[in-house]
């Protein structure tokens, strides 16, 4: 009964098109189904768009086409072009990240295969020099504030997950990490920064733990990968997180974040070549002979490859510490506005371009609720209660706006003891 009264309540399944239709025509429909959509080029998102400059942004989408219908998967045995691209870009952020000579990196479809690779060779490299313990489960212990896509690849590999609670910084509790830690923990994840929370944990200090039980260290650099280490280069205090910390095995690093790329651009990068092949798929069981990936998918987009190279040129050192110069300004003054306003405090410095910000004065879901009524769409976190925004350049222009919708909510708040309803949802 539940079944068909859940199937009642769908939408009517559209039919298989007839076709026919051109692109005038269909150019209409799409631009009319996207009518309602947030104005993220104008900085009314706080996630999902990351922008640097207009050139680098046309420069990406050209590439892109230039290479759309070209598929990544074979190693270059049909597009060689392509492959040496991908070899640079790997380059350059094995570089950028200060990996040793005998480090490799793989480029990825987002941030989840990254990690899930990342994690697959941790699994691969334990088994390979640790006795399995009979009735014992791998596990990977981590910060409460680090990413679900390590939950995906928990479930994946059946492995179970540990969180270290936080320190009131924000950043992971070090001590309370290492006692979890045990004889079946695969990997130890740490990450730079956090998405909820936009800080930087202690992974010098994590990876001394790491070195004395020897175990992986992955760094979840996601975010802040491909522009951070500029943060550092400009003058910022950025903790260490790259493979300066000798016990990094790995690091995720997403391209179509702040490394200003389109999508779906990522990297994975590990300390030796024996990672990598920790991390590979080699499969010959089927009648086409042996099947090699270093990815979990097969077919990747030629374009985000092709794209990335092009927009990583374009930039190179001066066009990213440009962008950390700008990232840095606006994230200060944002800082500055938000915590002039009164009952609101950050709820952590931020360390790249995450702010978090709440109140213990009124209820910032309430606030989030009327901000979205002023057509911006906020980000959220449910521990601490607080909204949360990634700074990327569109913001800056529209700062002053945004910030003088925020007290006209804050202020609707305070006048109606309104209570909010919306759930903090990524």
């Amino acid at each position: 009964m539940a079944q068909t009264s859940q199937s009642a309540t769908r939408r009517p399944r559209s039919p298989f098109p007839p076709g026919g239709r051109h692109w005038p025509d269909l150019e209409e429909e799409m631009k009319a189904r996207s009518a309602k959509d947030k104005d993220f080029r104008h900085g009314r998102t706080a996630i999902f768009f990351f922008y640097a400059e207009q050139e680098a942004y046309e420069i990406g989408k050209k590439a892109y086409y230039e290479h759309f219908s070209e598929n990544a998967l074979g190693n270059g045995r049909a597009y060689a072009g392509l492959a040496s691209m991908e070899r640079d870009v790997l380059d350059y952020g094995l570089d950028m990240l200060h990996a040793p000579n005998t480090g490799r990196g793989v480029f990825t479809t987002g941030g989840t295969e990254s990690i899930f690779l990342g994690m697959k060779a941790a699994r691969d490299f334990h088994r390979a020099t640790r006795e399995k313990r009979a009735g014992r489960r791998h596990n990977i212990v981590m910060p409460v504030s680090g990413h679900p896509a390590f939950d995906k690849a928990a479930i994946v590999m059946d492995v179970d997950i540990r969180r270290a609670p936080l320190r009131a910084d924000r950043r992971v509790d070090v001590a309370a990490m290492r006692e979890l830690v045990d004889a079946d923990t695969m990997a130890i994840v740490g990450s730079a920064p956090c998405f909820p929370h936009g800080v930087i944990d202690p992974i010098e200090e994590i990876g001394r733990i790491a070195d004395e039980h020897g175990v992986w260290l992955h760094v979840d650099s996601c975010v802040g990968g491909w522009i951070a280490p500029f943060f550092e280069r400009i003058g910022r205090d950025i903790p260490t997180f790259d493979f300066r910390v000798p016990g990094v095995r790995s690091m995720s690093a997403d391209l179509h974040k702040f490394g200003f790329c389109p999508k779906p651009a990522s990297t994975v990068f590990f300390r030796s070549s024996e990672d990598v092949d920790r991390s590979t798929f080699r499969l010959g069981a089927w009648p086409s002979g042996l099947y090699t990936t270093t990815t979990f998918c097969g077919t990747r987009p030629g374009g985000a490859v092709a794209a990335a190279w092009a927009v990583l040129n374009h930039m190179g050192t001066s066009g990213y510490e440009n962008a950390a110069r700008g990232l840095a300004a606006m994230v200060d003054a944002y800082v500055g506005g938000l915590t002039a306003i009164e009952g609101l405090e950050m709820w952590a410095k931020p360390d790249v371009t995450i702010l978090n910000f709440g109140s213990n004065q009124f209820d910032i879901y309430a606030v989030a609720e009327q901000m979205l009524k002023r057509d911006w769409l906020p980000g959220l976190t449910s521990v601490p209660r607080g909204m949360q925004t990634m700074l990327s350049m569109q913001h800056a222009p529209v700062m002053d706006q945004y910030l003088s919708d925020l007290r006209e909510s804050i202020a609707a708040v305070r006048q109606a003891g309104a209570v909010g309803t919306i759930k903090a949802t990524y």
